[in-house]
């Protein structure tokens, strides 16, 4: 018999309307060495992610009380102090059925890691949530600054000339990525890479939406900091002289 790798791949919470899924899934997970609990549906995966804040959270879209966009909505509302060790909220990949563009684009632009459409491969999906966790786990780093903006990835913080200002985990992941490359042009395809972990299809328009989301609120007032190099990718710098 296969003996199941210790517990310390990091805290899944499984939300999934599907028994089966429930069950088999988490026991998955626990064999590749994951702790892991479940929720049946939205109100309880919250109550979950409250009680006992997990690490990474897989998240059906279709539930029967509400859908997970309203679950990461609620999600992104709730204090967490328990994630002290984290870069940003708590990170969230999507399991549904559905296949449609939309659903996908509407899934990350609400803050989503990941979206993944049932039937999944099992080491494909593994390795996503380890992908993720290395990103949001990794040991904090310092404050981050161009100009009047600085960016504190341990406390999940940006402010412009003193200002708070409030970013999606997705926004702050790309501003955070920007950032540790001051000065240095970097690509729509890089972008994807580190930010997102995988192509999204080779579409760069995400990469070009999520720019425009940073932009109204990080240029917004003050000297521009994020540039557009043509044909290429994008470039975060100081005001010149």
């Amino acid at each position: 018999m296969t003996t199941p790798l210790p517990a310390t791949g990091g805290n899944l919470l499984v939300v999934d309307d599907e028994q089966t899924v429930r069950e088999l899934l988490p026991t998955a997970l626990r064999y590749a060495g994951f702790t892991v609990d479940t929720a049946a549906n939205g109100e309880q995966a919250l109550d979950r992610a409250a009680q006992h804040p997990p690490d990474l959270v897989l998240l059906d879209v279709m539930l029967p009380d509400m859908d997970g966009f309203e679950v990461i909505r609620r999600l992104r509302e709730q204090p967490n102090p328990a994630a002290t060790d984290r870069l940003g909220p708590i990170p969230v990949i999507f399991l549904t059925a559905r296949e449609a563009t939309q659903d996908k684009v509407n899934g990350l632009l609400l803050g989503g890691d990941d979206y993944v459409t049932k039937p999944f491969d099992l080491e494909e999906l593994i390795a996503r949530i380890q992908a993720i966790l290395r990103r949001t786990k990794g040991n904090p780093r310092a404050t981050l600054m161009i100009a009047d903006l600085e960016l504190d990835p341990e406390g999940h913080q940006v402010t412009r000339a003193g200002v708070p200002i409030r970013l999606s985990p997705t926004e702050f992941r790309l501003l955070h990525f920007l950032l540790s490359n001051p000065g240095s042009t970097v690509t729509k395809p890089q972008i994807l890479e580190h930010v997102w972990r995988y192509d999204f299809g080779g579409d760069p328009s995400i990469v070009d939406n999520y720019i425009s989301y940073l932009r109204r609120k990080i240029d917004n007032g003050g000297p521009k900091l994020i540039h557009t190099v043509h044909g290429i990718g994008y470039v975060v710098r100081g005001p010149r002289a």
